[in-house]
């Protein structure tokens, strides 16, 4: 697929609130896993703040990632938490360089193979939601073109949660964030049921639960919340293959 055609999907990917399996975790899966496959990143990661302006990872491509989103959420410092106060973009070509500045998420950005760091802002028009975090294994100063797409992608994915109910009214900005970190926190939730149940890590949990819902065609919110529920059995969520 070229490059015309792939940004065509990706877009419509993040605008498509009509598909029957849409729900806020596929939308922020889409976002961090688009920007991944069409930017000059090695991770993306995703948070966007609660009624209380406390920042919640929505969606990450890997682990390192949301362990990165963390230690900035734990702190309150790093570039990701000014981007979300400012509504205004950051670039840190090469995170060693502000060891003093933030000590702590230098190490773990360290520890966990990355060197740059680019962040934009989610936003509804002028209104920020939360933070794109984008990461890269060396030293990058990344493309302009780049962080335009990014919030461009970024920009799309806002508007398309604006439109995420069976009755959307576009001025509930609030409603529907907090919808989406509800349905977040349940998801981890059963991730965690799945982990104990099957003896697994929690990603291969999430593995496990988000192949049932492709497999079933069914909202991963809506298995979740039945699993969290007691309305669905563990034991139809299938065991990882042996070996």
């Amino acid at each position: 697929m070229n490059r015309e055609r792939e940004l065509a999907k990706a877009f419509l990917d993040l605008a498509d609130t009509y598909a029957p399996q849409f729900d806020p975790l596929h939308l922020f899966d889409r976002l961090v896993h688009s920007c991944r496959q069409l930017l000059t990143v090695d991770a993306a990661a995703v948070m966007i703040a609660d009624a209380r302006g406390t920042l919640k990872t929505m969606a990450a491509t890997d682990e390192g990632a949301a362990f990165v989103e963390l230690m900035q959420m734990q702190t309150g410092r790093g570039p990701c938490m000014d981007c979300y106060r400012t509504g205004q973009a950051r670039a840190i070509p090469d995170i060693t360089a502000e060891h003093e500045r933030w000590p702590n998420l230098v190490t773990a950005m360290t520890d966990a193979g990355y060197r740059s760091l680019h962040t934009v802002p989610v936003r509804l028009h002028e209104r920020t939601l939360g933070a794109l975090t984008l990461l890269n294994t060396h030293t990058l100063d990344m493309p302009r073109d780049d962080l335009f797409l990014a919030q461009a992608l970024t920009d799309s994915a806002a508007l398309s949660l604006m439109h995420w109910a069976t009755e959307p009214r576009y001025d509930d900005v609030t409603t529907r964030v907090q919808s989406a970190i509800a349905v977040k926190a349940t998801l981890d939730i059963a991730k965690g049921m799945i982990a104990a149940y099957h003896d697994v890590s929690i990603a291969q949990a999430g593995r496990l639960l988000a192949d049932h819902a492709a497999r079933h065609r069914t909202s991963l919110a809506d298995i979740a919340l039945a699993l969290v529920n007691r309305t669905m059995e563990l034991a139809l969520i299938p065991a990882p293959p042996s070996g």
